[in-house]
């Protein structure tokens, strides 16, 4: 009777030890802090949002990190290269250079680049006001063969038509910016493991509504607007609305439930930033 009340007694602390893993995760850029990384310099900041510098170590999976660089003018961040790493940049607002091997391209607001990975890169900053941009670094799984020349490229939006997308309302519209290499319907395709990079337009009371994706992760950032966003799990489409303003940042899980409600006010409008990316699955036991 003892060894069983020991058991029992053991057990049941077993749930209060236990972290439970998150299906989302928000973040507010106005409240993230800066942090040191590969990138940083005196004159080039970092302020993460996800994966690396984040406080929550475990996710994302295949995003190594999502967050914003400031680079002061006249400041350059330290060049890298990433043998099997992917990188998207945006620049929000400012402009700069670019710079990729032994070549430069000229950065400006609403620009979007992918810099493919084995290749010397770094931006800095050439004009008199700061450059905000942001990052996003992937993995690119070792069972991907690097096929691809490689090759900068870079685009504005500016360039891109909007558009509906099958299989959601028409209160949205999106620029489709940066999908996989073998693909033909964004304005960059050069990707390996980035299903789809592109800028959501709502228009009032607009929506994407609720959905999931079984086999990639997503990143959705609030560039302005309001409104409520849809965060939960299943594919039975449980899911919170959470109040949600500009500068707001969720990350969701693959399979977890991500949707957007905007006002309903005549002038309402909000625009959203979104990458989603595929995650690798484990493996059967059949």
């Amino acid at each position: 009777m003892r060894v069983a009340v020991l058991l029992l007694s053991s057990s049941s602390l077993f749930p209060q030890d236990r972290t439970v893993e998150p299906t989302w995760l928000h973040r507010e850029l106005s409240g993230a802090h800066e942090r040191t990384t590969d990138l940083t310099t005196a004159g080039c900041r970092y302020i993460p949002l996800f994966g690396e510098g984040d406080s929550e170590s475990r996710y994302p999976i295949s995003i190594v990190r999502f967050g914003q660089l400031t680079i002061a003018p006249g400041g350059e961040c330290q060049p890298v290269t990433y043998p099997r790493l992917e990188e998207i940049y945006f620049v929000r607002d400012g402009g700069g250079i670019l710079h990729f091997a032994d070549r430069i391209h000229s950065l400006a607001t609403n620009d979007f680049a992918y810099v493919p990975p084995a290749v010397r890169h770094s931006i800095s900053n050439t004009s008199a006001r700061e450059l905000h941009v942001i990052l996003a670094t992937v993995k690119i799984p070792a069972n991907i063969a690097l096929s691809q020349p490689a090759k900068l490229e870079v685009a504005n939006l500016g360039e891109l038509k909007q558009q509906t997308v099958g299989g959601h309302p028409s209160s949205v519209l999106y620029q489709l910016m940066i999908g996989p290499h073998n693909r033909a319907r964004d304005r960059i395709n050069a990707a390996y493991n980035i299903v789809d990079f592109f800028l959501m337009d709502f228009a009032s009371d607009g929506t994407n509504f609720p959905h999931h994706h079984e086999i990639a992760e997503e990143i959705y950032l609030v560039l302005d607007g309001e409104g409520r966003m849809a965060a939960g799990s299943g594919t039975d489409g449980v899911q919170g609305l959470l109040p949600t303003k500009a500068g707001d940042a969720f990350y969701f899980r693959p399979n977890c439930t991500v949707g957007f409600y905007n006002r309903s006010a005549p002038d309402a409008k909000a625009h959203i930033l979104a990458l989603r990316v595929y995650v690798p699955m484990p493996k059967s036991d059949d």
